[in-house]
């Protein structure tokens, strides 16, 4: 029942798109980025001396692996989010389960004959999705989108390594904030930093506090639930960023598009089941 926590992960995360889209009217993508990940790592920092945990690691290779690769992950969702309707970044950004079990594939796990499949069925909607964008300014943010579907399945293939080798999730999370702040600290140095408003400042700690519960919920599924199932959860993230999108801004799909999220999401629970390390497992 451990995998359940991507359910509550998933409505965080959503909560988490909606801050992000608000708060780019008046920052860019690398100033939420630095935001999100700072005020995390001090959230962190007091969550881990609170429960005791050392941040001293035996596994800081993949520690830092994880951060760079999540941090690369992160900044390209909330670019995304910017650019596109919540439940389209949403359904690119959750390509990552996809990934995620080709990853789990070239580390050796069986893969089955339905995994080529699931993968063609990934393509197709990708690709309808971003069809009707072929010639617009969407395209941008729907390779954008798509990348960080790739590089969050690297992310979580890290995490459920780390998970794998005995890290706590407090542990894993905090280094992943403070990798990801080192990056966009650097980042901004060469970039334009916006003035923090009332406003702003509410919406980039709601960006920061529902990323940070959301995170600790998946990485408590990835690490102590099955990962493919968590995987496939995940998906519950693009029905509550379709509701949100048009709760708050009228975004409504069209059918090709609908079509699109349901091939996606019909490949990732394919992938999942077609790639699980050991046949008996139960979903």
């Amino acid at each position: 029942m451990q995998s359940l926590w991507m359910i509550v992960a998933s409505l965080l995360f959503a909560g988490m798109g909606v801050c992000v889209k608000l708060a780019a009217a008046t920052h860019s993508a690398v100033e939420i980025t630095f935001y999100r990940s700072f005020i995390s790592l001090i959230l962190m920092f007091g969550l881990v001396r609170l429960r005791g945990v050392p941040l001293r690691t035996a596994h800081w290779r993949w520690q830092v692996t994880r951060g760079a690769v999540g941090f690369s992950a992160l900044f390209s969702y909330f670019y995304a989010i910017t650019l596109l309707p919540l439940a389209t970044a949403v359904t690119l950004n959750y390509t990552s389960a996809i990934f995620l079990a080709l990853y789990l594939g070239f580390a050796g796990m069986r893969l089955r004959r339905g995994m080529l499949g699931a993968l063609l069925l990934g393509l197709v909607g990708v690709v309808l999705l971003l069809r009707p964008t072929w010639h617009a300014d969407q395209l941008l943010g729907g390779l954008i989108g798509l990348g960080s579907g790739i590089m969050a399945g690297m992310a979580y293939f890290s995490v459920r390594e780390l998970g794998a080798r005995g890290e706590p999730e407090t542990r894993t999370v905090f280094y992943f904030s403070l990798v990801s702040s080192i990056g966009a600290a650097v980042w901004l140095i060469f970039s334009e930093l916006h003035p923090v408003d009332l406003r702003s400042g509410l919406l980039l700690l709601g960006v920061a506090s529902f990323a940070t519960a959301a995170q600790l919920a998946m990485t408590r599924a990835y690490s102590r639930g099955k990962t493919l199932m968590s995987a496939a959860l995940a998906y519950s993230t693009v029905i509550f960023s379709s509701l949100f999108g048009m709760l708050f801004w009228g975004e409504v799909l069209n059918a090709s598009a609908w079509l699109a999220i349901g091939l996606i999401i019909a490949s990732g629970v394919a992938a999942t089941h077609f790639s699980r390390a050991n046949p008996a497992e139960n979903d």
